[in-house]
């Protein structure tokens, strides 16, 4: 077998074991297979996810389903104002042995996980999330002066509500940009939400079933990272981040009247990275020109933002986003 036949078969595998996984999920996590596919896209891509949606949508179920079908040590933080940074990340304490000796321990946080759900991580002051930045970056946390490995894999799914401001900290742009993707949960069609009431309110609720392990999920980061990209997705992909960037000489008048900054360089990683996994998850061997426009939103709308003038008019990012990608995918089908 070639090394090109070895990677397709590869592919082909993992393929049908995503399809397992995302059964096993949405027996527990009823329709919302959008939502689905972005969580386990950050996942696969190795970085993390920001869950935006009203209570009671499913969020935290989906991340402990999470936990479950893909085989990761998961741990939950609820954010609060008075949540300090040594709540997350652990902290030394100074302890007497048996023998009269003091020394210092270091207890570890729930950060030291696999997988870490923030939930309503805008609740936390500047403070607490600041102590969250490294660690999704490097993977690592100081405490004490010394640094310590988290989990491997380190995967952070954050929630946050996108209507209720009052007494939250808006998470500042450096943080925004670690997150691969943001997942926006709606509600769910009639049709589904009958489904959920039917599934959820009876004596015994579904249970998900381990699909992966920690170290199958490092294969499949690695294999994801290995999949060939046309060169006409790489040019696209280039386009696309450069074309929100107001200050750029090709961005059209629309963008530099409405745009306040653009996408930097880790938006086009994150797309790179993102078109790969849609590819994977839908069985294909390479990604296209359609996986760029539809992974757009969920990775550019957090890494770029309306000015004042654009917000007041009641302009959206998100019809931009897409208009911007569709005009840009008309222009290339075109030459």
């Amino acid at each position: 077998m070639t090394k090109a036949e070895d990677m397709v078969a590869q592919i082909e595998a993992l393929g049908e074991k995503l399809a397992e996984a995302k059964k096993s999920i949405t027996s527990r996590f009823i329709g919302q297979e959008r939502v689905v596919d972005l969580t386990l896209t950050a996942l696969l891509c190795g970085g993390h996810g920001l869950l935006i949606g009203l209570p009671g949508l499913g969020k935290t179920r989906l991340v402990e389903t999470l936990s479950t079908v893909m085989g990761l040590d998961g741990s939950r933080v609820q954010f609060t104002p008075d949540l300090m940074p040594a709540d997350i990340l652990g902290s030394e304490v100074l302890e007497t042995g048996t023998d009269g000796v003091r020394s210092f321990r270091f207890i570890e946080g729930p950060i030291f996980c696999q997988l870490l759900m923030a939930d309503e991580i805008n609740r936390a002051s500047p403070r607490t999330q600041s102590a969250l930045l490294q660690a999704m970056q490097e993977k690592t946390v100081t405490v004490a002066g010394q640094d310590r490995a988290l989990g491997v894999p380190f995967h952070v799914l954050a929630t946050q509500n996108p209507i209720e401001q009052e007494g939250t900290y808006p998470l500042p742009e450096a943080q925004l940009d670690r997150f691969l993707v943001q997942i926006d949960v709606a509600y769910p069609d009639r049709d589904t939400e009958r489904d959920i009431l039917i599934a959820t309110t009876g004596e015994v609720d579904a249970q998900a079933t381990q699909t992966f392990t920690a170290a199958e999920l490092l294969d499949a980061q690695r294999l994801l990272r290995r999949m060939p990209v046309g060169e006409s997705v790489v040019e696209m992909i280039l386009d696309l981040v450069r074309a929100f960037r107001p200050e750029e000489a090709g961005a059209s008048q629309q963008v530099r009247e409405t745009v306040a900054w653009g996408p930097g360089p880790r938006a086009a990683q994150a797309l790179m990275l993102a078109v790969r996994a849609r590819a994977l998850l839908q069985g294909r061997l390479a990604p296209s020109a359609e996986d760029v426009i539809d992974m757009a939103r969920p990775v550019l709308s957090h890494r770029m933002a309306l000015n004042f003038a654009a917000r007041a008019r009641g302009d959206s990012l998100y019809a931009l986003i897409d208009e911007t990608a569709a005009n840009l995918s008309g222009a290339k089908a075109a030459a």
